[in-house]
């Protein structure tokens, strides 16, 4: 190994080394023992797991420390902000261990949604970070799409791509088909459970991708559009176009697909999408940043409450501004079709 990777390999350790038992946060529904299992090499996530599973639990959230600084610095590439800190526990969720049982948090922000929980996957932990992609993303939405199904729509791509469509299973937009896909192009649904309006906006987004819009510039039109925003004016925003033209020429494209809406890709747009998120000059300073803080305060003897902070800091003045809306913190739980349960009112 080289100097330099032995140097960062050491900072690294070091870093976990700091983070001795931290006291984990108030979940929005696991109440059982909070194992600490560890932090990324960023100290932007910390990861706990429900001790009671045993190894292969335990072997989920090893691999999500190792992988979470990636899916971090990619979710700040699509939304082109820099997210805040967060907790993960890896627990059986709805009692499964095969990622099935979901995902959950509660705010759609860094302040009401950083205690974030995911299904235990035993023996495939890339569900694991899909999922944890899924509510990462929901954090990044600043507030707003908060229990919207353009949201969930841009969550589960977000998921998708960063998790190597890991998730495959949770697919919607052929149940929008069967149903007779109805139009949530110009009426957004104000839940994010229906298997219908989130499988309409999945197959909606995969055809923005297909013309060219990538998932870096859709998410953060979305995001500004904010509830009230629907995917016909999206659209709109990112061709130029009549926004009254998206349903017409959305129908016809799905119409000449020759296999149908088989999964949540029809237009087969995930390469495209994967090959045009590039982490952007502003997201490599962001993370010099923070790993510049960190070595710092590891170099002066500090403990893990003080090198939080620094990151907390480093990120701050750098941090893009967005229109944050109002976000009640109830929760935002990711489900498969057929486990979709009622949404509390808002």
């Amino acid at each position: 190994m080289s100097q330099p990777l032995k140097a960062q390999q050491a900072q690294r350790d070091a870093v976990r080394s700091r983070h001795h038992n931290p006291r984990p946060p108030q979940w929005p529904s696991y109440r059982g023992t909070s194992h600490f299992v560890g932090a990324s090499p960023s100290g932007r996530v910390t990861v706990f797991v429900d001790p009671s599973l045993g190894k292969k639990a335990l072997r989920n959230a090893r691999d999500l420390v190792s992988d979470a600084d990636r899916v971090v610095s990619a979710n700040d590439a699509i939304f082109g902000t820099s997210g805040g800190p967060v907790n993960v526990i890896v627990f059986a969720l709805g009692g499964a261990t095969d990622g099935s049982g979901g995902a959950d948090h509660m705010g759609c922000d860094y302040a009401t949604g950083a205690a974030i929980e995911v299904c235990a996957s035993f023996g495939n932990s890339a569900r694991v970070s899909a999922l944890f992609e899924a509510e990462l993303s929901e954090c990044s939405m600043n507030g707003n799409l908060c229990g919207e199904s353009t949201g969930e729509a841009l969550s589960r791509w977000c998921a998708a791509v960063v998790g190597h469509n890991a998730l495959a299973d949770f697919v919607t937009a052929p149940q929008w088909v069967q149903d007779g896909m109805p139009d949530f192009v110009n009426h957004t649904d104000g839940t994010d459970q229906s298997a219908d309006s989130t499988g309409c906006g999945v197959a909606f987004i995969s055809w923005l991708i297909s013309l060219g819009h990538g998932l870096e510039k859709i998410a953060p039109a979305m995001v500004s559009l904010g509830d009230t925003g629907t995917l016909a004016r999206l659209y709109g925003n990112l061709t130029g176009d009549d926004p009254k033209q998206a349903w017409s020429k959305f129908q016809h494209a799905i119409q000449s697909l020759p296999d149908g809406v088989t999964d949540d890709d029809p237009f087969e747009a995930m390469a495209q999408a994967r090959r045009l998120l590039h982490p952007s000059p502003w997201t490599a300073e962001v993370t010099n940043r923070v790993l510049a803080a960190i070595v710092a305060d590891l170099a002066a003897g500090r403990q893990a409450e003080q090198i939080l902070a620094s990151v907390r800091a480093a990120m701050a003045p750098l941090a893009k501004p967005a229109a944050a809306a109002t976000c009640q913190p109830h929760s935002r739980r990711l489900l498969p079709p057929g486990k979709a349960r009622r949404r509390p009112k808002r």
